[in-house]
């Protein structure tokens, strides 16, 4: 028999090795029920999705468990732990132990022809995990090691010594865990002698028998061959939602609840700002619980008419119950009454009446929220616990004056931001402690640089100050992170810092749609369309009905190249509000990049009409009317930008797309270069939007790209 070379391609990976506690003890329809509500755990992830769609994932079932394989992040197996951790709060039931190594892998053929992996990485992720038990997180010291130069994990970190495992080979274990995840108890076998050696019990289980391991393959000094089936995932798989087009739950045990503006006990004396507010502070107090999905501000508000069927608004925002209520305020008296419905059949699973004064407000918004949790049946931490209760300010002034404006910034229209803008401005000043008005005022500031032609240089630093200052006061405030996110790209081009702070959101909120958009836009400016779209698609199920987040997943396929994709997503946002300007923006650009130039131009016409004249709608008709060949029309567009630029600022990168579609190359670069002065937001898109490709050989706009740390 000819001699077998092995080809051993050795790659560091970065592996999560889990096991099922008590697997063996369930009845055979209980193991395959934890073994699917397990798989859908880890499957909803941010770390799983993330590295599912760049294809830097690889999966393994174990039978009783699985282990996955990362193949660019050291990072990537600790935090997927640590959110299986905290999702299994509500699955108390399932008892895992994990283990995390980085270490060689080697991909390899099996004797029935399939595709394996052996290695040392694999395992000494085992042995680690085996030294576990219930509820441990076990790393080891190479693990620990690479995360100690970072100030976030380190005091997760704790020694628990070495252990001989199989074959004399010692391996030397770290604890992760936290106040509130891990398990900070000492594991047995340490307990029980350091000399004791582990040997694995037998699993069985597709994929997965230890007596079928192939003897004679040694990868360094503990390489023995592990057999299994695995997939290999790649950015072409799209999660549910994301190619299809449905929405898609992410378990399907998570609970989806719409609070609904609350409507007046008389429609004499309406405080619709109050009536919307008391609806906001009950989000934001909710959306503290990891177990609730609840639908956010911007989205509920179209649902305030006093005539609105509750059962019909859950049904269209997709949850499972619905909290309504009515409210009426006399001088400094405060009557509310509240109801939680069951969508499905309208039941009534809580209702309660409150009748304080108004200073005692807090408290009703207190008990409400309690209430809800209870009747939910949610398992609240104790940082969830002390959340739901938590109040950002008791200057009831304050809190006026921050729920005013959010009532105008949530109309999202540069007159209505620039009120809100004010208006947070004053609640801060009564109380310069209060994070959420911070946040506010961040946010607002933020708005105006993409819904409104007013220079970065007049906003954006206002809003990273902000948005810094209210993770100052409360650094658990996920969407604030989230809105600094937005600022370190678009003003400061720190896209590693971006990346940060949205990720960070999506840890402390795996809930916050925002915070999944804020992702996904770094994601997609920077080219790397399959992760953006996942998150993309994600905060849309979390949000489906907030058109900006259906409009711009529309822009995130259009600049990914699926354009069919794009206009799908595009027309059905459009059936459900057409009157959206984004939506109308974004179908122009799509038609444009098909050539259908009329269909283009009434879009953007629309777009303008809608905005009420926003600039790059008036440039985009004059970009598309030069590649259409009409080049009078084209240059009236850019007559009528420098003349409105006498009138208002209007931002050099709307004045270079038409001067690069009529010819005028060089003054188009001027232009651009111009905007990396002012600090122009639309710059950060250049990187991905076709209507630029013209330009991309060029050094001048290369250069640019490198300035702006897109190249």
């Amino acid at each position: 028999m000819a001699e077998t070379q092995l080809d051993l391609h050795l790659e560091i990976a970065h592996v999560l090795f889990i096991d099922i506690v008590g697997y063996s003890k369930l009845l055979i329809n209980e193991q395959g029920e934890v073994l699917q509500q397990l798989n859908q755990i880890v499957r909803n992830t941010t770390q799983f999705r993330m590295a599912e769609a760049s294809g830097e994932l690889i999966r393994l079932p174990t039978g009783d468990g699985m282990i996955l394989v990362f193949l660019h992040s050291a990072e990537a197996p600790v935090q997927c732990a640590i959110e299986i951790s905290e999702a299994l709060r509500s699955y108390p039931k399932i008892q895992l132990r994990m283990g995390v190594h980085s270490g060689p892998v080697n991909q390899i053929t099996d004797v029935n022809d399939k595709s394996n992996l052996a290695g040392a990485g694999i395992n000494v992720a085992q042995r680690i995990m085996d030294c576990g038990d219930a509820g441990h997180i076990l790393l080891s010291k190479r693990v620990a090691d690479d995360l100690a130069h970072y100030r976030q994990w380190q005091s997760c970190l704790h020694d628990v010594g070495e252990f001989e495992v199989k074959h004399g080979v010692k391996v030397h274990v770290v604890n992760l865990y936290t106040d509130d995840l891990g398990n900070a108890a000492l594991p047995g076998k340490f307990k029980s002698g350091a000399n004791q050696s582990i040997v694995s019990s037998a699993r069985t289980g597709e994929g997965w028998q230890r007596s079928a391991w192939i003897a004679g393959v040694l990868i360094a000094a503990i390489a023995l061959l592990i057999g299994f089936w695995f997939f290999w995932q790649r950015g072409a798989q799209k999660r549910p939602g994301v190619a299809g087009g449905n929405t898609a739950r992410a378990t399907s045990n998570e609970k989806r609840i719409a609070v609904l503006p609350f409507k007046p006990l008389t429609t004499e004396n309406r405080d619709q700002v109050l009536e919307l507010g008391m609806a906001d502070s009950l989000i934001t107090k909710l959306s503290n619980s990891r177990q609730v999905i609840v639908r956010s501000l911007a989205s509920v508000r179209k649902y305030g008419g006093l005539d609105q069927d509750s059962l019909a608004a859950g049904r269209e925002l997709q949850t499972d119950s619905v909290l309504e209520g009515n409210l009426q305020k006399s001088g400094d008296h405060l009557r509310v009454t509240a109801r939680l419905i069951n969508v499905s059949d309208g039941a009534s699973l809580w209702a309660g009446t409150f009748d304080e004064k108004m200073t005692d407000v807090f408290a009703v918004q207190d008990a409400i929220s309690q209430k809800v949790a209870d009747a939910l049946a949610l398992r609240l931490s104790g940082e969830e616990k002390e959340r739901l209760t938590r109040r950002y300010t008791d200057n009831l002034e304050a809190y006026q004056l921050y729920l005013t404006g959010r009532y105008h910034w949530t109309k999202f229209t540069p007159p209505d931001i620039r009120k809100g803008i004010g208006f947070f401005q004053q609640a801060i000043e009564l109380d310069p402690k209060y994070a959420l008005a911070y946040f506010g005022f961040a946010e607002a500031n933020r708005s105006l640089a993409i819904n409104a032609d007013v220079p970065s240089k007049d906003c954006l630093p206002q809003a990273k100050a902000a948005a810094i200052k209210a993770l100052e006061i409360d650094d658990s405030l996920a969407e604030a992170h989230a809105s600094l996110s937005f600022s370190l790209i678009w003003y400061d081009w720190d896209w590693d810092g971006g990346a940060r702070e949205a990720q960070r959101a999506i840890a402390l909120n795996p809930n916050s749609a925002h915070s999944h958009f804020a992702l996904a836009h770094v994601l997609s400016d920077q080219g790397r369309h399959d992760q953006a779209l996942a998150e993309v698609a994600r905060a849309r199920e979390l949000d489906p009905v907030f058109l900006l987040y259906r409009a711009l997943e529309g822009m995130f396929f259009h600049h990914a190249g699926r354009d069919a994709e794009a206009l799908e997503r595009l027309q059905k946002t459009a059936d459900l509000d057409s009157n959206f300007w984004v939506t109308h923006l974004m179908l122009g650009k799509v038609y444009t990049q098909q050539r259908k130039y009329s269909e283009a131009i009434e879009e953007f016409g629309k777009a303008r009409e809608l905005s009420h004249g926003n600039s790059e709608a008036i440039a985009s008709i004059g970009y598309t009317a030069a590649l259409a060949g009409d080049e009078l029309k084209a240059q009236a567009v850019l007559d009528e930008l420098k003349a409105l630029s006498n009138e208002h600022y209007v931002p050099p990168v709307n004045v270079a797309l038409v001067l690069n579609a009529l010819g005028k190359k060089d003054e188009a670069l001027a232009s651009l270069e111009k905007g990396c002065e002012d600090r122009d937001v639309r710059l950060t898109l250049l990187k991905v939007d076709p209507r630029w490709d013209s330009l991309r050989s060029d050094p001048r706009f290369i250069a640019i790209l490198k300035r702006i740390g897109l190249e």
